[in-house]
């Protein structure tokens, strides 16, 4: 899961800064934004629907609105909102790829719960995630905050050590600490990547795949965790993992991304891998598309599974992937906030593991299909 991967980043700054504008206001106008971010007026309206469709604000005749909870209760047929209880902030790195579905559950739990969520987009740098969390904290008016930080380095540690430090609770969002940092007041709600990684392994060696290979994106907070439940499962299964590759191809430029590929592709057939695990989605369809271009045959002469499931359906073939359960993610920070926040300190410390649920598709078959005449 590269969350931070988008192949127009001019339209996710574009994004983000609607969605700023909106927590600021309350309410946009095409036509302001247009000129506040001097694009076209049919720009602005895409990047309206493409946040609408992921249910992160209400489109209006000639602008859009925050997503209110009564709209949200409309539309599933509930009755009328609970009172708030609780204001809660809530700071993810990204408002495109992969956090959209877990605010839409964490809005939807809040609209249950009684809680008004205060929602901020921030970065994957540790100073931007401080700034955006302090900015909501030093307003005094939040009861809790959710958080999904960066958890890694000497400045992942520091983030964490002064998350626990703050005077509310924080319950962290696909995120959890190392063991070895010891800090016993944060809570958090995570996928287990680690079993997803296994569960890979697992499906394709009931193909009959026994050298493999995988490929994860650079930076990303949870290719380490894949990478642990893979390589725990290529020993208990005794596969051969013979491609290990650590790559970012859609922040690659054309040129660069070709050339990467290739030389993946090569050493896939110079090892006689016959299938690839790659994270996240984007890579997938990337290195799919140059493979078939290039006289592949897929699954034929190269099985392929991703991670995240966000865009593997609509590739061709469709791609088998795993898919984080990033809804049910957002729902449960909501309501493990708000049972801390209800109950207290007689309520243990809760952290929660849910799994990632494979989607088999045509991207992989078992190798006597494959090599059937």
């Amino acid at each position: 899961m590269n969350e931070s991967s988008d192949p127009r980043p001019f339209a996710v700054s574009r994004r983000e800064r609607i969605l700023a504008e909106l927590q600021r206001t309350g309410s946009v106008r095409v036509s302001e934004l247009a000129r506040l971010l001097d694009v076209a007026e049919l720009t602005i309206r895409r990047d309206i629907g493409h946040l609408g469709d992921r249910g992160l604000l209400t489109r209006v005749h000639g602008g859009a609105t925050l997503r209110s909870r009564l709209d949200t209760t409309a539309r599933a047929g509930g009755s009328a909102d609970a009172p708030i209880r609780f204001r809660v902030g809530m700071v993810v790195p990204s408002l495109s790829y992969y956090w959209p579905q877990i605010i839409v559950g964490a809005r939807s739990a809040a609209t249950e719960q009684g809680v008004q969520l205060v929602l901020r987009g921030a970065s994957y740098s540790v100073d931007d995630q401080r700034r955006q969390i302090a900015t909501l904290v030093q307003s005094g008016t939040l009861h809790g905050l959710i958080a999904a930080p960066e958890t890694r380095g000497a400045d992942g540690r520091a983030l964490l050590g002064w998350l626990e430090s703050l005077p509310i609770p924080v319950v962290l969002a696909e995120r959890r600490a190392p063991s070895s940092l010891a800090v016993t007041g944060l809570e958090w709600v995570t996928t287990d990547h680690v079993f997803g990684g296994s569960l890979a392994v697992g499906h394709l060696a009931s193909l009959g795949h026994r050298r493999v290979g995988i490929l994860t994106s650079t930076g990303s907070p949870t290719s380490w965790q894949l990478r642990r439940g893979w390589d725990r499962a290529i020993g208990e299964l005794g596969l051969e993992c013979t491609v290990d590759v650590a790559a970012t191809l859609e922040e690659m430029d054309v040129d660069a991304r070709q050339v990467s590929i290739a030389g993946l592709l090569e050493r896939c057939r110079q090892t006689s891998t016959t299938a690839l695990f790659v994270h996240s989605d984007p890579q997938a369809v990337l290195l799919q598309q140059h493979a078939l271009d290039h006289g592949w045959s897929i699954p034929g002469d190269l099985a392929i599974i991703a991670y995240d499931d966000e865009v593997a359906p609509s590739a061709e073939p469709p791609i088998t992937a795993l898919r984080p359960p990033r809804q049910h993610v957002g729902r449960l920070v909501v309501e493990t906030m708000v049972a801390r926040l209800t109950d207290g300190a007689r309520r243990p410390v809760q952290r929660t593991y849910v799994l990632p649920e494979l989607n088999a598709r045509a991207s992989t078959v078992s190798v006597a299909r494959a090599v059937a005449p």
